[in-house]
């Protein structure tokens, strides 16, 4: 009788889905970042803590004094309930960027319908993390390099 509660417990478990994922399974990616080049070009990136289901953040990259571009980022649940990293670059409307994949620090974020980037991806690994812009397929990727500044 055991052995038949048991393997009807592990079929019940093995056809539940893993919960969808939330902004707060997103919590790695807070913190100051900075990329500093050889050049004198530097990127600084931005995220709060998760709170109330939403992080906030920011990106700025200039060289020397001077500030080249800026971007407001968000990451919160879409209507779907899987979280979505919004972009508004130099203050523009909103880009969203639906979550795809995620395991341990690592974040893939898709738009098949924007021009560039349509993925934006992420993985940390210690104090280090690695931003990525491609095409859906990897095509044209860019990479900034970010170390943890707090």
């Amino acid at each position: 009788m055991k052995r038949l509660f048991a393997a009807g417990l592990a079929l019940l478990l093995m056809g539940q889905a893993a919960p969808p994922a939330s902004v707060a399974d997103l919590a790695w990616m807070s913190g100051r970042w900075a990329s500093v080049s050889a050049n004198g070009r530097w990127t600084e990136e931005s995220w709060s803590a998760p709170r109330g289901g939403v992080m906030l953040g920011y990106s700025r990259s200039g060289a020397g004094q001077s500030l080249r571009e800026f971007e407001f980022l968000r990451l919160q649940a879409g209507s779907d309930g899987i979280p979505a990293y919004l972009a508004q670059p130099g203050g523009r409307p909103a880009t969203a960027f639906r979550l795809t994949a995620r395991e341990g620090q690592s974040a893939t974020f898709d738009n098949p319908q924007h021009d560039f980037p349509q993925r934006i991806r992420y993985v940390r690994t210690g104090d280090r993390m690695v931003a990525t812009i491609s095409r859906l397929d990897g095509s044209n990727a860019v990479s900034w390099t970010f170390r943890r500044r707090d």
